[in-house]
């Protein structure tokens, strides 16, 4: 393929992308995908030699915490950046400015064919250069990983002003389509569903056999799984109350606990879930990790029969998907597109309904078969629309969409 042929995409960043968090993952999964299609190596419906262009995916993202560059298959061009949780005004508006001061700097040297936006503070820095001019000639899209209703007023407002520019916005679920769709954009919205890191892409039955031994779980004994990172959206105080109540009913089962945490305070959140949990199940029906890497955590959900989403605020739902790819049951509350990812309205509660949980699980516990079909249907349903494949095509078809209109 000739130089005319090959296209640069630019994904800009305010977080380091080896920080764990959605939209990094997210990122790095698809830049992997990208490498994948046109090197040959992993995947299996998308051949290079199908697309019209050669991609070559560049990250723009502040300094590395703890990998280097080279300890990624694709290229990243690295900025200095303070956190983006500054104590005060003055420090969020000197990393704003830096920021545009960086991105100018980077995007003026890589001079990309496309610009993909992955995260909203970095649509609103880049928004500042679009909006005065710059770069009217590179086309961009952003990927909302939040919902639209979440954003604050002023951010909403900056969000928009750059949004009149774009190419596209994409979202990751049709419910977050339709919130934005009620926002009169000019832009186009195309819907491609999140996906989820290399680490699951196999299910192994074997390795689910060995990772039940290890942590001594019989064959017939229910383990319900909880997993994610210590923020307000996840609702971690309402995971004592689900377990409590579960624990009032004639099911018997092991808790499978998973919690990342970031910052010196989390610990002590950390200490009143686990704390709520042994109340209510005592301490042997305890199954508690930290900070497990992907790999970890596809080995994780082995363990797990039924996992739970307690999340008040979710746009997507990542660790419902990595569930079902380990062909586990998957309950959750009906935030925001969690109804759309679960696809099960049997399987969906709130807060006002924890009996609809509690029966639920009840019936899974007392009816072996139906648990079985439960996990098989969620596991067809990360096959059928949530894998890396799909994920990186439709990226893809999008890229080409937009440069080939370009010409």
């Amino acid at each position: 393929m000739n130089e005319k042929n090959k296209k640069k995409i630019l994904y800009l960043m305010e977080y380091p992308i080896d920080l764990p968090g959605g939209g990094q993952m997210s990122t790095q999964t698809l830049c992997d995908g990208i490498v994948d299609v046109f090197s040959g190596k992993n995947m299996t419906e998308n051949k290079g030699e199908k697309y019209k262009y050669q991609y070559e995916p560049v990250v723009c993202c502040p300094t590395l915490l703890k990998k280097t560059a080279s300890d990624y298959d694709f290229r990243i061009v690295t900025y200095k950046s303070d956190e983006n949780r500054e104590d005060t005004k003055l420090k969020r508006i000197f990393n704003f400015l830096s920021r545009i001061g960086s991105f100018r700097k980077i995007i003026k040297s890589e001079n990309p064919d496309l610009i993909h936006v992955s995260m909203s503070e970095s649509l609103i820095t880049f928004g500042f250069l679009r909006c005065l001019g710059l770069f009217s000639k590179i086309p961009f899209v952003y990927t909302d990983r939040g919902l639209a209703y979440g954003y604050r007023k002023h951010s909403m407002t900056c969000i928009k002003a750059t949004l009149k520019h774009a190419s596209r916005l994409l979202t990751t679920t049709q419910f977050n389509k339709d919130l934005w769709s009620k926002e009169n954009l000019s832009c186009d919205i195309t819907v491609i569903p999140n996906t989820i890191s290399t680490s699951f892409n196999d299910y192994d039955e074997n390795r689910r056999q060995e990772m039940r031994k290890k942590y001594g779980i019989k064959d017939d004994e229910l383990v319900v799984g909880f997993a994610g990172r210590i923020s307000e959206e996840k609702d971690w105080p309402f995971v004592p109350v689900l377990v409590d109540a579960l624990s009032k009913t004639k099911v018997k089962f092991k808790v499978a606990l998973v919690i990342s945490i970031y910052e010196a305070g989390d610990i002590n959140q950390v200490n009143e879930i686990k704390s709520g949990i042994i109340d209510a199940i005592g301490e042997d029906n305890l199954i508690y990790l930290q900070d497990l890497s992907q790999k970890e955590m596809a080995d994780y959900y082995y363990l797990v029969d039924t996992f739970v989403m307690s999340s008040m605020f979710e746009s997507f739902g990542k660790a419902a998907v990595e569930a079902m790819s380990r062909k586990c049951s998957v309950l959750s509350t009906t935030a925001g597109g969690l109804r759309e990812v679960i696809g099960k309205e049997e399987n969906l509660y709130t807060k006002d309904s924890v009996s609809k949980f509690t029966d639920r699980i009840k019936t899974l516990y007392e009816r072996p078969d139906e648990l079985n079909a439960d996990r098989e249907f969620f596991y067809n349903r990360y096959k059928n629309n949530y894998t890396i494949d799909s994920n990186v095509s439709r990226h893809l078809a999008l890229y080409e969409e937009i440069l080939v209109a370009k010409r």
